[in-house]
């Protein structure tokens, strides 16, 4: 099964590409659609959607995955972060594909073990499930693969319990 994971921002949008068979999970795809900061949200949020798009097409998911905005001190870029995870969503349900959303906890707790592990433990432990040589850069684009890693534990969680 091919995972797409999605860590939304309307200025920098991660994704990650990876597939699951049985319990091998290996790296596809991944990397960071980078808009102008400065140009209308409208703009942006159209680049990220027609390049999603894309990026579906090429690599033919079987689900997507996205993280849930963070809603702490700064609410207005919780809003424009809401905004790029809609867009994520839209792209995933234009292709008929199942979407599933996961909070950044719960992100931190199936790919690192522990729900307040720090940014470099996430994308340390993502390095080392996908067996790569360095952390992927940009910073999104491993959030991304955390996000796809998260949700392939928890299908293969599922499917034990199912049993």
């Amino acid at each position: 099964m091919i995972v797409l994971g999605i860590d939304p921002g309307t200025i920098s949008m991660g994704f990650g590409v990876i597939e699951c068979q049985d319990n091998a999970v290996a790296l596809i795809k991944y990397g960071a659609l980078k808009t102008l900061a400065r140009s209308p949200i409208g703009e942006r949020l159209s680049f990220l959607y027609q390049n999603l798009q894309s990026i579906i097409a090429q690599y033919q998911p079987a689900e997507v995955a996205v993280e849930q905005p963070f809603v702490a001190k700064n609410a207005s870029s919780a809003f424009a972060i809401g905004r790029a995870q809609a867009i994520a969503i839209l792209a995933a349900a234009n292709a008929h594909l199942p979407c599933f959303e996961y909070t950044p906890s719960e992100i931190k707790m199936r790919v690192a073990n522990h729900g307040a592990a720090d940014k470099a433990q996430v994308q340390q432990m993502v390095m080392l499930q996908l067996e790569l040589k360095e952390i992927p850069e940009p910073n999104d684009a491993a959030d991304a693969l955390a996000v796809a890693l998260c949700h392939v534990q928890v299908m293969q969680l599922e499917k034990l319990l199912n049993r």
